[in-house]
């Protein structure tokens, strides 16, 4: 007997299935769907055949950004046909609809009512709270040790390359007590690894003018330095990312300095000339940024700097190019990520004049990324001999091996620590190595208890 859908939906809960592309703070949207839907009593389908309908969180900040998400919504509209829309890129409602007029419903970023109403109205279910049982962190896309905790949406800056406000909006701090319960909730859940983002993690608080809040009957101020030490109470792994070089950063480094925090910082400098950086409405300049480095290093010597740059942008000279690969030698960053500058449709810096062509971006990248591997390595070379603790992460069990991250190593951006003979460790787990090796982006280890 062939059943209606309706019928179909009666002998089972009705399937969502879910693309997330784009940045952590997408994919944190992402898992505040997907607990909605699990809350509700919906099912997650691993694939488009077993799914009522299809969600794909898209990414809208740079053009390939874009033509992946549209790749996106295509492939699910062609395999399944019923499809709701979300992210950055449903900001943009007309590109979506002109090339994928079919699609259920397009919403915005951080839009978790919205795009829960667009499901109620495509494929209602009816709550059932035996069904609906759920861990108190909710469903999470990361592995189980460690997760993604969003402070804030949305950002006050004008970036001439960037379109991130036009999506997301202005800067909307979370409400510091509720922030440190979720962190809280993640920590007794088995979580050993906080990594803090928003769009500017340095002015949390700003738009509400660091007002007090509370967190289990005691005030705290909604500021990133507060927020912080809170956060190191819970005794876990907390790092730092997206934060802009301002002064209260500084107050951050002596929390790292005795353990409370990673000795870890994630800055997205992207220039060091002062002529493009002011084209750019960078609210920093590289004379200020090596003085600070070197203090922090005074006080936290054990700090990874990572950092991203755009070479290429419009204007961009030899003489500027020439300024940032000094910058580079100056500053002995630990990790670095280098773009081509990429026109985003609606940025004001596509109005810049003298555009660079594109044969010398890509020279110029290559070069950039050549001495930066050449300072990684050097950096990297330190730590041979050194004993650190260690997060497993997963095991080659065909070579042998642990695949680990030591506190100078973010998930999926930088490098690992390699464990020889690590087969049979937790993953999820702390444990203690001594490096032996080393390369461009890379540690190599034995357990101590090898050795």
């Amino acid at each position: 007997m062939i059943l209606s859908n309706n019928q179909y939906l009666k002998d089972r809960e009705p399937r969502v299935g879910f693309i997330s592309l784009g940045c952590p703070k997408a994919l944190v949207d992402s898992e505040q769907i997907l607990t909605r839907l699990r809350t509700e009593g919906y099912g997650i389908a691993p694939n488009y055949e077993a799914a009522d309908l299809v969600i794909v969180n898209t990414c809208g900040f740079i053009d390939a950004a874009v033509a992946e998400s549209l790749d996106a919504i295509g492939e699910a509209l062609a395999a399944n046909g019923r499809v709701i829309v979300t992210g950055c890129l449903g900001a943009k409602d007309n590109v979506v609809r002109n090339l994928h007029p079919s699609v259920l419903a397009v919403t915005g970023p951080h839009a978790c009512e919205a795009v829960m109403d667009a499901i109620h109205t495509h494929l209602p279910r009816p709550h059932d709270p035996f069904l609906d049982l759920l861990p108190p962190q909710g469903v999470k896309l990361t592995p189980r040790h460690y997760a993604y905790l969003k402070i804030a949406e949305g950002c006050n800056h004008r970036c001439t390359f960037c379109i991130i406000p036009q999506l997301r909006g202005d800067l909307v701090s979370r409400p510091v007590g509720d922030v440190l319960q979720e962190a809280e909730t993640l920590a007794q859940a088995g979580v050993k690894e906080l990594l803090i983002v928003s769009q500017d993690t340095s002015a949390y608080g700003v738009d509400v003018r660091y007002r007090t809040g509370f967190w289990k009957g005691r005030p705290l101020k909604t500021h990133l330095t507060s927020l912080a030490a809170a956060l190191s109470e819970l005794k876990i792994w907390v790092r730092l990312h997206y934060v802009y070089p301002y002064p209260q950063v500084d107050e951050l480094i002596p929390l790292m300095a005795e353990g409370r925090l990673l000795p870890y910082l994630d800055i997205p400098l992207q220039h060091a000339s002062s002529r493009i950086l002011k084209a750019m409405k960078r609210p920093a300049n590289s004379s200020n940024s090596l003085e600070r480095i070197r203090r922090w290093r005074a006080i936290c010597p054990d700090l990874t700097l990572r950092s991203t740059f755009i070479v290429g942008f419009p204007g961009e000279t030899e003489d500027d190019f020439a300024r940032l690969l000094e910058f580079l030698r100056e500053a002995e960053l630990d990790r670095v990520g280098c773009f081509t500058y990429s026109p985003v449709n609606g940025a004001t810096a596509n109005a810049l004049p003298d555009p660079v062509p594109e044969e010398i971006k890509q020279e110029r990248q290559a070069q950039l990324m050549e001495l930066q591997a050449a300072i990684s390595a050097q950096r990297l070379q330190r730590r041979i001999g050194q004993t650190l603790t260690v997060l497993v992460d997963a095991i080659n069990e065909e070579e042998g091996t642990a695949i680990a991250r030591s506190t100078a190593d973010a998930p999926e951006i930088d490098g690992v620590v390699y464990i020889e003979e690590g087969v049979k460790l937790p993953v999820g787990e702390f444990t203690k190595v001594q490096i032996v090796d080393a390369d461009e982006h890379d540690l190599y280890a034995d357990l101590l208890n090898t050795r």
